[in-house]
């Protein structure tokens, strides 16, 4: 079961509830924070700058959206810090803050999704914010920031998870809950395709993702592992997989059909249609720019074109990654190019000897003969 946040931003701070799990945890959301209050003898492992790692007396965890910030550093919030701030935010929504723990995103909550899943006496909620098109990134990515002198960097664009669990977990099994939902994120992740800011590889979450993972110490039902090949592990990745691939649709509309689109899959490649008009205008033909571009968003979305764009790139990425040697991969590209003109039925057929340069790289090929394709009236 998914359970959506409102298609409307609440106008009001007032704390509403919007949900309530089969073992008594309450959600309530206001326009800028989601809060999770806990019943007593629950235990929680947090990634929270403020009563962070493994806790037995949090009261409640909450996931919040700051006003912007001028820097987007800790010490331009309200309290010159993030601890400071999350403390004048808890106090703000009647909170102890020294039994809070607490998760910040430039997300909004009424864009947050709730994925329920059950089996027998075992209940998994996951909640989630997400947005990644900012400073979505690859594990092993160039970083873009170090932190020596005890400054905090807020960026905007996080994935926050939430997920309550109703059997009682020890330590060690709530900290494999965090690797489980950690993979089940990525495959949401990659099964969008959607692009690292800061390389050409393909996303495996933001920079500044956060999680709080919470179960019932009261519960006589004590499960000690929550790997891949567990129950637990199984129903903590799809409520995971679901509510993030729900949340990134509803905050940034990345979803399948949006990624249905040549255009969208070479942005990681820094290709744009700038780039298409520069290429396509040194072409022989007439060169019409409206048209060009209304002509280049229509052979984007071509379902057949969309398919050969993968295809393509996934040998750049098997390259990038040492799984085909690249004269191989070349090889298999241009040949597999080469089917395009006929596939999208233009009108003649290109002298590949000119269109198409062996010694260029994949990529300026592709845009080079697709342009050629769309100028020729595909």
């Amino acid at each position: 079961m998914t359970e959506n946040g409102s298609n409307q931003e609440e106008s009001d701070s007032e704390l509403k509830l919007i949900y309530e799990t089969g073992s008594g945890e309450k959600v309530y959301r206001n326009n800028n924070t989601i809060v999770v209050r806990l019943p007593e003898n629950r235990n929680a492992i947090t990634t929270s700058y403020v009563n962070g790692g493994y806790q037995e007396n949090l009261e409640a965890v909450f996931n919040h959206e700051p006003d912007p910030t001028k820097g987007h550093c800790g010490h331009d919030l309200e309290g010159g810090s993030v601890e400071a701030y999350i403390e004048i935010h808890a106090k703000r929504l009647g909170l102890s803050p020294d039994r809070i723990a607490a998760m910040m995103t430039a997300a909004k909550m009424y864009n947050a999704a709730i994925s329920t899943r059950s089996f027998r006496d075992l209940e998994v909620t996951a909640i989630v914010t997400a947005g990644i098109e900012i400073n979505g990134g690859r594990a092993g990515d160039p970083a873009s920031w170090h932190e020596e002198d005890g400054n905090n960097v807020y960026v905007g664009g996080t994935i926050n998870t939430i997920i309550i669990i109703s059997s009682n977990l020890p330590a060690h099994a709530l900290s494999r809950v965090i690797m489980t939902a950690t993979e089940a994120k990525t495959v949401a992740i990659q099964q969008l395709m959607a692009p690292s800011r800061y390389s050409t590889g393909i996303a495996t979450g933001s920079g500044t993702d956060q999680i709080s993972v919470i179960s019932n110490m009261a519960s006589p039902n004590v499960i000690t592992w929550a790997g891949k090949h567990s129950k637990l592990g199984e129903l903590v990745a799809k409520c995971v997989i679901e509510a993030t691939t729900e949340a990134l649709d509803r905050q940034t509309g990345l979803n399948p059909d949006n990624q249905r689109d040549m255009l969208v899959r070479l942005d990681r490649f820094g290709i744009d249609e700038k780039k298409y008009w520069e290429t396509a205008s040194s072409l022989e033909g007439e060169n019409r720019k409206e048209q060009f571009i209304k002509d280049l968003r229509e052979f984007s979305k071509n379902p057949s074109v969309v398919a050969m764009t993968s295809s393509i790139l996934h040998i750049l990425d098997e390259i990038e990654w040492g799984l085909v040697p690249e004269i191989a991969g070349k090889k298999a590209a241009f040949s597999t190019m080469k089917t395009l003109p006929g596939m999208t039925e233009v009108r003649n057929q290109p002298d590949f000897g000119s269109v198409m340069n062996e010694r260029d790289s994949i990529i300026n090929n592709w845009v080079r003969l697709t342009s050629w394709c769309v100028k020729n009236g595909f």
